[in-house]
């Protein structure tokens, strides 16, 4: 009997749908010598302490560290029934297909349930990216060898000891430590939660010990062939700081007078560049979480909730708790299929798609970026748009978004730089003229109210200006100004912070370590770990 070790009864059901095996039993589908049954998470977790040693239920610093000579795990009281279901059907297995989700965590729900049953026979791996009928079909006709999967057990197995470790032993130590100091309560200390934690704490200090400096600013309104634009004062040297912000007020004010006198600005130069701009990647799970932060207010947990509904409820994603954003060359052949099925899902989309171009290789194409996931994309079949809600519709447009905006061409804009001498000061002013709009159509920049001062002016469009010519000043704008404090982080920010916190880290060795780590966390645990800090 070929049995399937799910790691959810959903994903259970959708596997036996596609196999043929429709008799529903306890816990389980079965058909013509198959059954599929599933996990409900993990089914087993490591024993506390207590379970090494009665010792160990009176919380003391003399028995610290405790380290278990051979570690033990058992069943979780909460699911006992579905781990004998399990346990049962393993037992009468002939033949094993783990086909829990296609990540570490996946592959040690399954494997330390299958070292606790003790089984030993063949063990084949069903990796799923989408779990529509057609990606599932395609999995079954290429089941990977046990072997190739089981240095990812190892992996979350050292990760599983790691926290395990840690958590056991400092968070008695420092509770301990707590009482001595007149604390009651318990100090909970984590692998990863503890960092995490000190990101937002630095952040707090950071914030509270900010002295704001004032500074000033001129913006000047120029024109020219009845076009108006802003041009900015470069403060004079001596009278800045290292960001080039003006701390003198008599001397901003000197020079307000005298581009009010002057009248007129004359150009002193103008260069233009063509500035090209490839498409975004498609999604990894950690940015998808900072873009619904920022642009949907999301908090990390709901998004990476909607993700996971997109995939398993919805199939109209792929795997959610990826962390590459590329995409493997193999893919290029079904980019036909992926593109005709979004039409079907979105008949409003076949003008926007007739115009793609399928044969076009961004750089989301590349094996040697591909890690064991790939980039989150639309799946290949058509999905049901008013099945979802408001929330999980506008999560799922932003990765058909994403997915699109690689077979358009890429957005190019002429940036000019101007340089002014008005009344004796420098005057500079920012233009951008946009050439070709490309991925930008499916992708739309901020608006106007997203966008700061600064931002607006980089983004307006210059009139046509040449050396010697003269601009007639307008309006002469002083500004005071003070510099702002950081902003506490949100969410979205946190998840950004612990993929990058090897720039807070100054040992070499582990600065090298948590860059090729991709930081703190997984996809798969960075919410969880946020949440339980809040």
């Amino acid at each position: 009997m070929r049995v399937f070790l799910c790691e959810k009864p959903s994903q259970g059901k959708d596997i036996a749908r596609v196999l043929g095996a429709s008799q529903r039993g306890n816990g389980c589908y079965s058909g013509a010598g198959v059954v599929v049954t599933w996990c409900i998470g993990h089914l087993v977790e490591a024993v506390p302490p207590e379970g090494y040693g009665e010792q160990y239920k009176r919380w003391a610093i003399e028995q610290l560290p405790i380290l278990p000579e051979r570690w033990r795990v058992e069943s979780k009281a909460a699911t006992a029934a579905q781990f004998k279901v399990v346990q049962q059907l393993v037992a009468k297995a002939g033949e094993l297909v783990i086909a829990t989700d296609a990540d570490r965590e996946g592959e040690m729900i399954a494997r330390e349930i299958i070292d606790l049953c003790g089984y030993r026979g063949p063990i084949q791996r069903l990796w799923l990216s989408a779990l529509n009928d057609a990606s599932i079909r395609k999995a079954l006709g290429a089941l990977k060898p046990s072997a190739e999967t089981l240095p990812l057990y190892f992996s979350a197995l050292a990760r599983s000891r790691a926290d395990w470790l840690i958590g056991m032993n400092l968070s008695r130590l420092f509770t301990l430590l707590g009482r001595q100091a007149g604390y009651s309560g318990v100090l909970s200390v984590g692998r990863v939660q503890t960092p995490t934690l000190k990101l937002v704490v630095d952040r707090d200090r950071e914030i509270a010990r900010f002295v704001c400096v004032p500074f000033w600013a001129i913006e000047v309104t120029l024109s020219h062939a009845g076009q108006s634009f802003v041009a900015s004062w470069t403060p004079p040297q001596g009278s800045t700081d290292d960001a080039g912000r003006c701390l003198q007020q008599p001397v901003a004010q000197q020079a307000a007078e005298r581009l009010r006198t002057a009248g007129s600005a004359q150009v002193l130069s103008v260069e233009t560049e063509r500035v090209r701009e490839g498409p975004p990647l498609p999604f990894d799970l950690g940015t998808l979480q900072e873009v619904c932060s920022k642009q949907l207010g999301l908090d990390v947990q709901e998004t990476l909730d909607i993700a996971q509904a997109l995939y398993e409820t919805h199939k109209a994603t792929t795997y959610p708790r990826s962390d590459s954003g590329y995409l493997p060359e193999s893919m290029l052949a079904e980019v036909p299929t992926v593109l005709d099925s979004l039409v079907k899902t979105d008949p409003s989309l076949r003008p926007l798609i007739e115009r793609l171009d399928r044969q076009l290789r961004s750089r989301a194409w590349n094996d040697g970026k591909v890690s064991a996931h790939h980039g989150i994309i639309p799946t290949l079949e058509p999905a049901n748009l008013s099945a979802m809600s408001e929330k999980e519709l506008a999560v799922y447009r932003l990765i058909r978004a994403h997915y699109l905006a690689q077979f358009l061409p890429h957005h190019e804009f002429d940036r000019t730089m101007a340089q002014f001498s008005c009344g004796g000061q420098s005057l500079a002013a920012v233009g951008k003229q946009i050439a070709v709009t490309g991925w930008r159509e499916v992708l739309a920049t901020p608006g106007p109210d997203d966008a700061d001062g600064e931002d607006a002016q980089r983004s307006q469009v210059l009139p046509a200006l040449h050396a010697g010519l003269s601009c007639p000043v307008g309006k002469v704008d002083l500004k005071a100004l003070k510099t702002l404090p950081p902003k506490p982080y949100t969410q979205g920010e946190l998840i950004k912070a612990m993929k990058t916190v090897a720039k807070f880290v100054t040992d070499p060795r582990l600065k090298q370590k948590l860059r090729d780590t991709t930081g703190i966390g997984t996809e798969a645990t960075r919410a969880n770990i946020i949440n339980g800090l809040i």
